[in-house]
């Protein structure tokens, strides 16, 4: 039994990681201030002898510090999502993404924890130039969110070198799966036509749809983690996502609905592919879970989004404004 503390544990691939700890037989506490995460995915797991949930706000160091004693694996999950807001308010997603980074490494290196795993992006990729994307490629964050991701990731890398701590880093490409965001008109676009879909309203798809997403399924990408933590690999950076690249068209032949289209989106890359080869051959991991069959275990629990808010291309165009003010050429 391990001792495992996850911040953003009641988020959306938080709470899955959580139950797969605990279904392996460790300790897990979670923390986590309710921002984005929900009770309700942890709810089934509250009478679990082995599972502890905290309140807290992970930039708060002298409220959390005490919660990482005796924890021998950190997963560093807590974080603020979402593009267009980070474009309007960047200084909450710095506070969030890079102070209560820092927070958790301070905590980690104190508590000397045995091992840090961070959830990074691969949006600091940006509008990659070369496909499939390596980690050895260029670093180009195209807005506030992506920004703070990959400062935090920096932050825990400096924070292994000088205290002599284990850091992981996954860089996680485009995760779906049951429990995903039910809010956000950009990044949740399983949570948008999950909603869209339940109350026989049209897809907004952006663009032409062709664009292609490297979709990987909240199971494998808690796989990852979970061999990360177990790898005798103390360091490294990491791309975690299929390979396999899908069209938003092919997403939505699959879920079956009217379209609508709305205009493409400033800073937006055209396909993001990871090339995950690195993480094959130094951890031993690969996705097992099929777009199709991924699709269809989220179809098998889509009343999950029914009070999810319904985007029109209205609703997007006034929440986007801002996305468009700031990145338009």
């Amino acid at each position: 039994m391990k001792r495992c503390l996850v911040t953003g544990g009641a988020g959306f691939i938080g709470s899955h990681l959580v139950d797969c700890l605990l279904l392996e037989g460790n300790k897990v506490t979670v923390i986590d201030n309710f921002s984005t995460g929900r009770a309700e995915n942890l709810a089934h797991q509250k009478k679990n002898k082995n599972f502890t949930l905290i309140k807290e706000d992970i930039t708060k160091l002298d409220k959390i510090i005490e919660y990482f004693k005796g924890i021998d694996i950190v997963f560093h999950l807590g974080a603020l999502a979402d593009i267009v807001p980070s474009i309007v308010n960047p200084i909450k997603y710095y506070d969030s993404n890079v102070t209560g980074t820092a927070c958790v490494a301070e905590a980690s290196r104190v508590s000397k924890v045995k091992k840090l795993i961070y959830a990074a992006s691969s949006s600091c990729y940006g509008i990659a130039k070369v496909l499939p994307t390596k980690e050895t490629a260029k670093i180009s964050p195209q807005y506030p969110y992506a920004l703070t991701k990959y400062l935090g990731e920096q932050i825990v890398f400096h924070w292994g070198k000088v205290y002599k701590m284990p850091v992981i880093s996954l860089r996680l490409f485009n995760v779906y799966g049951p429990r995903s965001r039910t809010s956000g008109t950009y990044g949740a676009v399983f949570g948008v036509f999950l909603a869209q879909k339940l109350k026989s309203m049209p897809f907004t798809v952006v663009g032409d749809g062709e664009q292609k997403r490297d979709f990987i399924y909240v199971s494998d990408v808690v796989s990852a983690f979970v061999r990360a933590a177990s790898s005798k690999v103390k360091t490294g950076i990491f791309n975690v996502g299929t390979g396999n690249p899908q069209s938003v068209n092919k997403l939505v032949s699959i879920l079956g609905g009217e379209v609508v289209h709305i205009p493409k989106r400033p800073g937006e890359p055209d396909c993001t592919w990871a090339d995950i080869h690195k993480i094959s051959e130094k951890l031993s991991w690969q996705p097992q879970v099929s777009f199709q069959a991924g699709v269809d275990k989220i179809l098998e629990n889509i009343d999950y989004w029914k009070d999810a808010p319904v985007w029109t291309p209205e609703k997007i165009g006034e929440t986007t404004k801002e996305w468009f003010k700031y990145l338009s050429k």
